[in-house]
């Protein structure tokens, strides 16, 4: 395996990667979640 493939498996791992986070982030199951972390810093104690 020469430095040239293992560049291409390493793109291709890393694209995978970012489509997961993003698919995971934007996904409905969590955005009641990211919503509540959101309002966290207008929140008085």
């Amino acid at each position: 395996m020469d430095i040239i493939v293992l560049r291409s498996v390493f793109t291709v791992v890393c694209l995978c990667v970012f489509v997961g986070v993003t698919a995971w982030a934007y996904s409905r199951r969590n955005k009641a979640r990211f919503e509540e972390a959101a309002r966290l810093p207008l929140q008085d104690d």
